[in-house]
């Protein structure tokens, strides 16, 4: 019997949880969901394979602020050693590639939308060749934590340039950039099949 992937979402509206609960359990996967950080900690000590979080704007007349990370609602494995934040432009896409060691926490908050594209690649891993794709950014804000040897691109699908804000757990090339890059780009390969274009 094939293991299924365990999603963990954290989403505080019930009706979001739920949407997207029945929309990865209908996609064959194993699903556990929290409507808070706190009760997303209790998963802590569990196998999960991805985590998607609800990014929240808090508007005022000022605009918005969303929080992406915080270290009492993060597993310390996944906690950040740097950030960065890219321009998309409309229907290009980053990737496929994927890191040995290094984990990736994108966030996507617009102002455009991406699809966003997982392989798991881990040959040891019980969800081993299992793919998901989601829709993020501006219509769905969320952060999504991607372990190592998990082969991930996302594509611009909307009409806009869209941002994406990173904040792997490892330093690009290492201390003083002095280290090889942490990357298996699957995108120079033109017999790769890891694919997003459907």
């Amino acid at each position: 019997m094939i293991q299924k992937s365990r999603v963990l979402i954290v989403e505080d509206q019930e009706s979001e949880r739920s949407a997207l609960e029945r929309v990865l359990r209908v996609a064959q996967y194993d699903v556990a969901a929290a409507a808070n950080a706190e009760e997303a900690l209790e998963w802590r000590d569990q196998p999960i394979d991805l985590v998607i979080s609800d990014l929240r704007k808090f508007n005022d007349d000022r605009g918005w602020l969303s929080e992406l990370f915080r270290s009492d609602e993060s597993d310390p494995e996944f906690f950040p050693a740097m950030a960065y934040t890219s321009s998309t432009n409309a229907g290009v896409t980053r990737g496929p590639h994927e890191h040995v060691d290094q984990a990736d926490m994108f966030c996507f908050l617009g102002p455009s939308n991406f699809k966003l594209r997982m392989w798991d690649n881990r040959a040891d891993s019980p969800t081993y060749q299992n793919v998901m794709t989601l829709i993020v950014g501006a219509d769905n804000p969320k952060s999504v934590v991607i372990p190592r040897g998990v082969v991930h691109a996302y594509q611009n699908i909307g009409d806009v340039d869209g941002i994406v804000i990173n904040c792997p757990n490892r330093l690009y090339m290492g201390a003083e950039r002095r280290e090889p890059i942490d990357e298996i780009r699957h995108e120079d390969d033109p017999n790769t099949i890891f694919r997003i274009d459907d």
